[in-house]
């Protein structure tokens, strides 16, 4: 069995997925309400940074997805205790006992994620030493934990590389240290944050990202007693403090759950209420989303999102970092841009190999070209290094029917959506990845009245 597939199954078999595919009658429009929990992305470093704190945290909001179960079973073999705590979708996370974790048990716990390398810097405060085994995760291009480890150094870690994976130490303790990152990578602003807080002296971080999870991890931070600054420049600041508390808080919404939900009502002439949702941190989406010809209401409790009508219309998106149109956006909102009348451009330029989703859409009836140039913005850091970053899309198309297997987590909704939207059957393996992501898609998909069966 493939390496995917196996993947797949943990990821759907760690929040009781009973099965790895679905099939789908297409061409009914989704209609109906569903809810958002905390996004992922703020999640899991949230639970992490509890080990910093000197007493228990109490997360809320969080969802049931298999990434916050491989988080918890990495805290756990570290000797934190999680708990559930008073209310549904709150976790109760005591660090009091935390101690080192052998290479193995870290690695059954971590599978394809890559959330380990984050656990570094919090356990060189803890216990001066810190493992990782090879790190995996999304197949959308190299992610590498360069940054990482050169800002671990930055701070005094002691890198080792091992065939198992990489040991890390600090004999001397952490120190605060100046950071220029050369691309605003939020894995590795988040590095710098969960080292900083405790690290002796004040760090500087240039080119950090500011995306609303980086500030929501901030917030928390602030909670435990962490002392950061953020400048308009991308420049964050800390100045290292000696201890931190436990904190009680309820997550951000997640923004990109929202954008999928979104696009599957444009793209199946639909009409969803996503509540949770707020305007904030989705203008950047709102703005193109209504360019397209889809149109939404934004209340207290939610956004609705809707197909107005007639026809959609054709956009030029380039993908950036906040408060640009974020990567995660740009696949399930490009099966909409299959239906709309003309010519579509989507320049990627955060993840080099990110377009691998659309082969699928072409066996199903689109008309997409993947180019290896900066099209429809400025260049871009992949234009002279041989990545097809590019997407045109004409259209409309009537997608039909297929057979389907999910690459990644995005692409992943990506297919469902087309699925939904197709004419025909189609059958989607693998969406044990989408679990990795989407809290209960499944029980999501039946309230807003998909026709679907589980098979295998």
């Amino acid at each position: 069995m493939n390496t995917l597939v196996d993947d797949a199954k943990q990821h759907g078999t760690a929040v009781g997925l009973p099965v790895d595919r679905i099939t789908i009658n297409g061409g009914k429009p989704l209609r109906g309400r569903i809810e958002l929990k905390g996004a992922k992305n703020l999640v899991t470093k949230a639970m992490v940074a509890a080990i910093l704190g000197d007493t228990p945290s109490l997360l809320k909001d969080v969802p049931n997805i298999s990434d916050v179960r491989i988080v918890r079973g990495l805290l756990e073999v570290h000797g934190v205790t999680v708990t559930e705590g008073p209310e549904p979708g709150d976790l109760v996370l005591d660090p009091a006992a935390v101690e080192s974790a052998h290479m193995a048990d870290i690695d059954a716990h971590a599978g394809s994620s890559r959330i380990p390398i984050l656990f570094c810097g919090p356990l060189l405060h803890r216990l001066g030493e810190a493992f990782i085994p090879d790190l995996g995760g999304c197949r959308i291009g190299d992610r590498p934990i360069d940054y990482h480890l050169e800002v671990l150094r930055n701070f005094g870690a002691i890198v080792e590389k091992l065939p198992s994976g990489i040991r890390m130490s600090a004999p001397d303790g952490l120190k605060g240290a100046k950071v220029s990152l050369p691309y605003p990578s939020v894995g590795a602003t988040e590095q710098v944050l969960l080292t900083a807080v405790l690290a002796e002296g004040i760090t500087e971080l240039t080119g950090a990202a500011i995306e609303p999870e980086i500030m929501d991890l901030i917030n928390i931070l602030q909670k435990m007693g962490a002392i950061i600054t953020v400048d308009t420049d991308r420049v964050i600041r800390i100045e290292g403090v000696e201890r931190l508390q436990g904190y009680s808080h309820r997550a951000l919404f997640d923004r990109n759950e929202a954008a999928s939900w979104a696009a599957a009502a444009l793209a199946t002439e639909g009409d969803i209420f996503v509540g949770g949702a707020r305007q904030p941190e989705m203008l950047t989406f709102l703005n193109i989303f209504r360019k397209v010809g889809g149109a939404f209401e934004i209340e207290d409790d939610g956004i609705r999102f809707y197909h107005p009508g007639g026809e959609l219309k054709p956009v030029i998106i380039e993908t950036d970092v906040h408060p640009g149109f974020m990567t995660d956006w740009q696949q399930p909102l490009v099966v909409a841009l299959t239906k709309a009348k003309g010519v579509s451009i989507v320049h990627e330029t955060v993840y080099e190999q990110r377009f691998g989703f659309v082969d699928a859409l072409v066996e199903m009836g689109a008309s997409i070209d993947v180019h290896k140039e900066c099209l429809g913005g400025r260049p871009c850091r992949f234009g002279q290094r041989n990545f097809k970053h590019s997407a045109v899309i004409s259209g409309p198309s009537q997608l039909r029917g297929a057979d389907i297997e999910v690459p990644d987590l995005r692409g992943g909704f990506s297919h469902l959506i087309a699925a939904l939207t197709a004419e025909g059957r189609s059958t989607v393996s693998n969406v044990g990845i989408i679990a990795r992501g989407y809290e209960n898609f499944i029980t999501k998909l039946e309230l807003l009245g998909a026709d679907f069966a589980l098979e295998g």
